[in-house]
């Protein structure tokens, strides 16, 4: 596995994989950013770039993240959330199949080893509350606003 670190406007952005696609993204407050990215996370770092710059909205290098059979087939779910929108996690659970899923689909949710791209910051409370987002709600708040600047207001 290779590791790639960049900054990004909500920290320090960790990347990690192989041939077989991207593993882990997450963030953190603080962290060390070299200036050497292995070959076979450019693709990631650069699509990411992109995205915060406001120039890209979907992702389309290879993923390969990590997780329960159950985990998995939440995360594909969330890939179906369109940019600039939200879903709740009532609606997830039902696209799961499953209403009564609603925790264990918001446990899956916190469990995503893929910020950003496995778009999770996308879901929000039935009242369209900010509710449970390991990166911090302020994070999450910035994603709704970067992704959706007019619309997004009415949820804080």
């Amino acid at each position: 596995m290779e590791t790639a670190y960049i900054k990004t406007p909500l920290g320090i952005a960790t990347i990690i994989g192989d041939e077989n696609g991207i593993s882990v993204i997450s963030v953190a407050e603080e962290g060390t950013v070299l200036s050497t990215i292995p070959a076979v996370l450019q693709e990631a770092v650069s699509q990411l770039t992109g995205y915060f710059e406001g120039k890209r909205t979907d992702f389309d290098f290879a993923l390969n993240p990590k997780g329960t059979a159950f985990q998995q087939k939440v995360w594909k779910a969330l890939l179906d959330i369109p940019y600039g929108k939200t879903r709740t996690y009532l609606e997830q659970s039902k696209i799961l199949g499953d209403v009564k899923a609603i925790r264990a689909v918001a446990s899956a949710n916190g469990k995503n080893p893929l910020w950003i791209v496995v778009p999770c910051h996308r879901v929000i409370g039935t009242d369209g509350s900010l509710t449970g987002y390991a990166g911090g709600l302020w994070r999450k708040k910035w994603l709704l606003e970067h992704e959706n600047p007019t619309t997004q207001q009415s949820l804080f």
